[in-house]
């Protein structure tokens, strides 16, 4: 058999749109898209996005029902980028479809989504997700009873380089060139500045130092050991389905034993969009284990399955009710007890 040669081809000038072999639809994305049209997903978005677009004619804009598909997509793609979304749907004809447009029209780019963001306050992106979920819930596909918490470190976009001081404002080399002045260094060098900032202990802390380009980051240590300006992302999981009912965004610095209750509190409220008992049962690793979240969670009625620590005997002389609460002595189930064994960590 003589082997073939791959030929150069010359494209036809013309050709019409029907010539264009029709891709299947996704099925995966034909489903949702009729399950948004059957709740009228645009028409009740244009009403709740319509202050934030000028009546007269301006830039050409996307609609909101389209950016918030592309929303969708990037989180069942797992593309977190706003310029690889684009360049996803322009690349796909199943993605063109679940958008609404044809082959012949042009998709939105990353600068009109990413315009369209800054457009619509974080509120607004909210009630979106909270309606979301509520339509999950009238579909049969979420109960929002059991949810298991947990959390992720996001980079923040500022560089630890750029941090100012709190009360004076002064950046950190020149910080540092003022500690060397007081050594008795009158004009240090980079490597001596450095060589005396490796010596000094909580140098960067949060309650000193803050971005001058965002606020919120505070300096924390990610997960392969590196030390960043972060957020601190919370999610609030369905059990039975594995969707998202509660996302908060919190401060980096702060434990996970102190965020807990917000999340929580976001997730009741979204599961009170469900049913009428709200979240039930709540599950988290042993970051989130301490006797004030179980007994805060057993006063709310929720029952815990929280792994302890192994932090060694414990003295519990005047805390018998932490005790019991922890072991889940008495209570029982209807109580909300926390019934996990010290050992494994099973219930």
């Amino acid at each position: 058999m003589a082997m073939g040669k791959r030929k150069p081809k010359q494209e036809p000038l013309f050709f019409s749109a029907q010539e264009i072999p029709k891709a299947a639809s996704h099925p995966f994305y034909a489903k949702v898209n009729e399950i948004l049209e059957r709740n009228k997903v645009d028409k009740r978005l244009e009403h709740l996005c319509k202050r934030f677009y000028k009546p007269v004619m301006g830039r050409p804009s996307m609609a909101p029902g389209v950016y918030f598909r592309m929303l969708l997509l990037g989180y069942m793609e797992g593309i977190d980028s706003e310029r690889g979304i684009a360049w996803r749907v322009a690349d796909s004809l199943s993605l063109r479809e679940f958008l609404g447009f044809s082959l012949t029209e042009s998709t939105p780019d990353h600068s009109t989504m990413s315009r369209t963001r800054r457009l619509m306050p974080v509120e607004t992106h909210k009630a979106v997700f909270r309606w979301f979920v509520k339509v999950l819930g009238e579909e049969g596909l979420v109960d929002g009873q059991t949810v298991a918490i947990d959390a992720t470190m996001l980079e923040a976009n500022a560089a630890m380089r750029s941090i100012r001081r709190r009360d004076d404002g002064r950046g950190y080399d020149e910080y540092l060139k003022d500690l060397a002045k007081a050594e008795g260094i009158e004009d240090p060098t980079r490597e001596q500045a450095a060589r005396l900032d490796r010596k000094r202990k909580k140098k960067a802390s949060n309650k000193d130092w803050m971005s001058p380009t965002d606020a919120d980051a505070r300096i924390a240590k990610m997960k392969d050991g590196r030390t960043h300006l972060a957020h601190k992302a919370e999610h609030a999981v369905d059990l039975s389905s594995g969707a998202i009912v509660a996302v908060t965004l919190q401060a980096a610095d702060l434990g996970d034993t102190t965020t807990i209750g917000a999340t929580l509190q976001e997730a009741q409220a979204n599961a009170a969009l469900i049913n009428q008992r709200g979240v039930e049962e709540v599950v988290a690793d042993k970051g989130y284990h301490s006797s004030e979240v179980l007994l805060d969670l057993r006063e709310e009625g929720v029952r815990s399955y929280i792994p302890e620590p192994d932090r060694g005997p414990r003295k519990w002389d005047g805390k018998q009710r932490e005790q019991k609460q922890v072991y889940g002595i008495g209570g029982g189930c209807a109580a909300g007890a926390a019934r996990i064994c010290r050992s494994c960590g099973r219930s």
